[in-house]
């Protein structure tokens, strides 16, 4: 028997995705939202997409060609524990962008003890929209996973957010995940936010944090046209594990906590349509 091979570790997977979507001219004068650049690396796939329901925000009129719509899917498991994925989005002037998520991310513990890493960065443009409904991240036992996402607002930009954490599968103790997520409009901070949870990470089962929930989550909403509407984002009525925090900008954070994801989905989208109705009062 010859020599041994001595152990290598796993590479890293690098990989990074880009899409832009800009306003071009369309027909009778209207606009269209068009994709200006669309690359993906596995296992960050980006794949243009259609309308599959209702748009969250009805009164942002995001129904019919005006909008891009794109959807992520994972080209590979993971993310691994080793993996740093990069994803970069840019939301031209007075274009509209949904983006979601073909199915939920599972992030796993790679074979020597490395995190897993996502950074992302978010430019929306003047006037522009971005509606972004990401499926939930699942800390499955073991991972590591630490996700920082960077967004920045031009002046009259509107932006809704969603964040679901599941802490483990079905029966299981989750790993350890740190996200945060910082907002900007221009140069002035409107939100960040960072959350430790899992394995090693102090008092995260306490009621300051999770309260031994198994799921939770936020929506970020911001609409400039609350300022002359209501001087100030409309007030929605607080609910059992749910908070409700207006916020300079104007803009409202719903936060959630659940036993599972079908009820923090429901909590989330039942804040949105409270949102939805209280903001449905005509300018004044």
């Amino acid at each position: 028997m010859g020599p041994r091979t001595p152990h290598r570790a796993r590479p890293l997977m690098r990989a990074r995705a880009e899409l832009a979507v800009a306003l071009t001219a369309g027909s009778g004068g209207r606009g269209r939202s068009r994709v200006a650049r669309l690359r993906s690396d596995g296992p960050l796939l980006l794949r243009p997409a259609i309308a599959t329901g209702p748009e969250p925000l009805r009164r942002w009129s995001l129904a019919g060609q005006n909008t891009a719509r794109i959807s992520r899917a994972a080209g590979a498991g993971g993310p691994l524990g080793g993996d740093d994925l990069r994803f970069h989005v840019e939301v031209g002037a007075d274009a509209a962008l949904v983006l979601r998520d073909v199915s939920a991310t599972l992030a796993l513990p790679g074979p020597h003890g490395e995190p897993s890493r996502i950074r992302t960065t978010v430019r929306v443009g003047r006037n522009a929209t971005l509606v972004w409904l990401p499926e939930p991240v699942i800390a499955a036992r073991g991972c590591d996973h630490h996700s920082s996402t960077r967004v920045v607002l031009e002046p009259g930009a509107r932006l809704l957010l969603r964040e679901e954490l599941l802490l483990g599968r079905y029966g299981e103790h989750p790993g350890t995940v740190r996200q945060r997520l910082r907002v900007c409009q221009g140069d002035r901070p409107l939100y960040d936010q960072e959350l430790a949870v899992g394995p090693g990470t102090p008092g995260w089962q306490g009621p300051a944090v999770t309260g031994g929930r198994r799921a939770l989550g936020s929506l970020l909403v911001v609409d400039p046209r609350w300022s002359a509407e209501h001087d100030g984002p409309p007030a929605v009525t607080a609910r059992p594990d749910t908070a409700v925090l207006p916020l300079s900008g104007p803009a409202v954070l719903v936060t959630a906590l659940a036993e599972d994801a079908i009820g923090l989905r429901r909590r989330l989208d039942d804040g949105a349509a409270e949102l939805e109705q209280t903001a449905a009062a005509p300018a004044r």
